[in-house]
C-alpha cells in the first residue's frame, strides 16, 4: 500500500510538470465563460423574426469553444413565462450546440423580460457544474419592445451577482431607458441597437467584440471620464517599479527611463491571462534617444515558451520603419511592415505610436495621424506561459535604452478614435487642453556601455601662462617657454 502510495504520488507530480512545462493558447475562443441568452419570443417578434434571431445567435456562439471545460451556453425563450431551451453544460460541441438552437419552437405571448432575468439569475446561472471554475458569467438579453413588468429589481440582482448584462433593442418599439436599466453600465458599451431583426446582424461584429472583451479584459483604465478594459503596461510590467522616472514630454506628465539595465520581463500569464482580444488598441509614448534611434529592437513582445514571436511592435532605426508581428492560422508568424510615415518617430522627440489591430486589418498611427494600413490573414490564440518584454533587442535579452511615458493595450477598438496626442506638444488638436506646458528638452547624457580602449600616444609639450593681478581692468599675461 505504501509502495502504492509513493507511486501515484510521482505519477502526481510528473503530470503536474507535464502541464506545466506544455505551452497553452488563450484567447477569446478559449475563455472559460458560462454564457446565457434571454430571447423575446412574444406575439411581437413573429416567428420569421424569431428565426433571424436564433441565427443571430449561433453566429454569435461560433467565435467561442463549446466544450465542457471552455464556454457553455444556455437559451431562454420568454414571452408571458420563461422556458429554458437549453441548459447550461448540456452540449460539448459547437455542432451540438447549433442543433439545439436551431430546433427551439418560437412561443409567441405577452412581454415578460423583468421575469425571465430573474429566472436566469434564480435557476439557469446556479445550475453551472462549474461554477467554482468559471471566469465570467454574462447573459445577452433580445427583446423587441417594452416590458410589460419591472426589469430594475432582476437586473440589479444580476450585477449583485457578478453576472454582467448586455442588453440587445430590436425595432422601433423598444424603450432606451429600459434597455439602460437592464444592462451594465456604461450603456455605451452594455447596451445594443438594430433597426430590426433584418439588420441584427450587423450587430455580429460589435457584439463579438464586446464578448471577448468581457472574457479576456478584465481590467479597466482610466480614462479621461471613463474607464476603458484594457491592459495599463507600465503598471502590470512593473515599469514604473523598476525605470528612472524621469519629465515626460509635458511639464504635467512623468516618464520613466530605461537603461541596458533595466529589465522589463514578465510572466505572460501575469499579463495577459486569458490572451489577446480580437482587436485592440496598442498605444505608446515614447522617445528614441542617440543610438537607440538606429537599432533594431521589439518595443513590446510576447513570446512563446519555444521563444516563437506570439505578437510585437518591432521598430527599425535603420530604415525608420514599424513591424507589427502577430499569429496566422498557418503556423507561421505574420508581419507588416509600416515602411513609410514613421521618419519622425526617430528624431530623438517625444511621439505617440498607435497600432489599431482588428482581425483582418492593422492600421499604423504617429501623434495620430493615420500613416498606412494592411490586411491581415486569420490569426490564432497566442500562447500564454513564456514572456512578456519591453524594449529587447530582436533575438535578444539585451534591454534598449528607451523612454517611455504612456505603453498601453486597449481592447475596445473605437477607442482608437477617442484617443488623441495631446500629450505631445506639437499635436494641434481642438480636443487638446489649452494650458498645456512642454517639458524643456535636455540633452542628458547617453548610457554606454563602451569597452575602453588603449590609451593614445602622449601629446607634446604645452606652455606655461602666469597670471599677474588685473591692473586697471585689464589682464597682462606673461607667457614663458617651458
Amino acid at each position: 500500500m505504501l509502495l502504492w502510495s509513493v507511486w501515484s504520488f510521482l505519477l502526481l507530480l510528473t503530470t503536474v510538470d507535464a502541464v506545466e512545462d506544455e505551452d497553452v493558447r488563450a484567447g477569446c475562443s478559449t475563455a472559460v465563460n458560462d454564457l446565457v441568452y434571454i430571447v423575446d419570443g412574444s406575439w411581437s417578434v413573429g416567428m420569421e423574426d424569431f428565426d433571424t434571431a436564433k441565427q443571430w445567435l449561433i453566429n454569435i456562439s461560433s467565435q467561442f469553444d463549446i466544450s465542457l471545460y471552455y464556454t457553455q451556453v444556455a437559451v431562454v425563450q420568454y414571452s408571458d413565462t420563461p422556458r429554458l431551451e437549453i441548459p447550461l453544460g448540456s452540449h460539448s460541441s459547437g455542432a451540438q450546440l447549433i442543433q439545439a438552437i436551431q430546433s427551439i419552437n418560437y412561443m409567441g405571448g405577452n412581454t415578460q423580460t423583468g421575469r425571465a432575468i430573474k429566472f436566469a439569475v434564480d435557476h439557469v446561472f446556479p445550475a453551472s457544474q462549474r461554477a467554482s471554475q468559471v471566469k465570467n458569467r454574462i447573459a445577452v438579453v433580445v427583446t423587441d419592445g417594452k416590458s410589460q413588468d419591472d426589469v430594475v429589481d432582476a437586473s440589479m440582482e444580476a450585477r449583485a451577482q457578478g453576472i454582467t448584462v448586455f442588453a440587445v433593442g430590436v425595432g422601433s418599439e423598444i424603450t432606451t431607458s429600459e434597455l439602460i436599466s437592464i444592462a451594465n453600465k456604461p450603456s455605451s458599451t452594455y447596451v445594443l441597437y438594430a433597426e430590426d431583426y433584418t439588420t441584427i446582424d450587423r450587430l455580429r461584429d460589435s457584439m463579438e467584440q464586446k464578448l471577448c472583451e468581457e472574457s479576456v479584459c478584465p481590467t479597466r483604465i482610466p480614462v479621461a471620464s471613463r474607464d476603458e478594459k484594457g491592459f495599463e503596461l507600465l503598471l502590470g510590467m512593473n515599469i514604473q517599479k523598476k525605470a528612472k522616472k524621469i519629465a515626460g514630454s509635458l511639464v504635467s506628465e512623468t516618464a520613466y527611463a530605461l537603461s541596458t539595465s533595466t529589465d522589463i520581463t514578465e510572466n505572460t500569464r501575469d499579463i495577459f491571462p486569458e490572451g489577446l482580444p480580437p482587436s485592440y488598441v496598442f498605444v505608446a509614448t515614447i522617445r528614441l534617444k542617440g543610438t537607440s534611434s538606429k537599432l533594431i529592437f521589439d518595443l513590446w513582445r510576447i513570446l512563446a515558451k519555444s521563444k516563437e514571436i506570439q505578437a510585437a511592435v518591432t521598430l527599425n532605426g535603420k530604415d525608420q520603419s514599424v513591424i507589427f508581428v502577430t499569429t496566422s492560422v498557418s503556423g507561421k508568424e505574420q508581419r507588416v511592415v509600416f515602411k513609410t510615415g514613421f521618419k519622425d518617430l526617430y528624431d530623438g522627440k517625444w511621439h505617440q505610436l498607435k497600432l489599431l489591430v482588428r482581425p483582418q486589418r492593422v492600421v499604423g498611427y504617429l501623434d495620430d495621424q493615420m500613416v498606412q494600413d494592411f490586411l491581415l490573414k486569420p490569426v490564432e490564440p497566442i500562447y500564454i506561459n513564456g514572456k512578456t518584454q519591453v524594449s529587447k533587442r530582436r533575438g535578444a535579452h539585451v534591454t534598449v535604452p528607451v523612454e517611455i511615458q504612456k505603453m498601453r493595450l486597449y481592447c475596445d477598438p473605437y477607442q482608437s478614435e477617442r484617443e488623441t496626442a495631446c500629450e505631445i506638444y506639437s499635436v494641434d488638436d481642438e480636443r487638446c487642453p489649452l494650458n498645456r506646458t512642454a517639458t524643456a528638452e535636455q540633452d542628458e547624457e547617453e548610457d554606454c556601455n563602451c569597452a575602453l580602449g588603449p590609451p593614445g600616444q602622449r601629446g607634446p609639450p604645452g606652455r606655461m601662462v602666469i597670471d599677474k593681478p588685473i591692473q586697471r581692468g585689464l589682464m597682462n599675461d606673461l607667457t614663458l617657454p617651458l
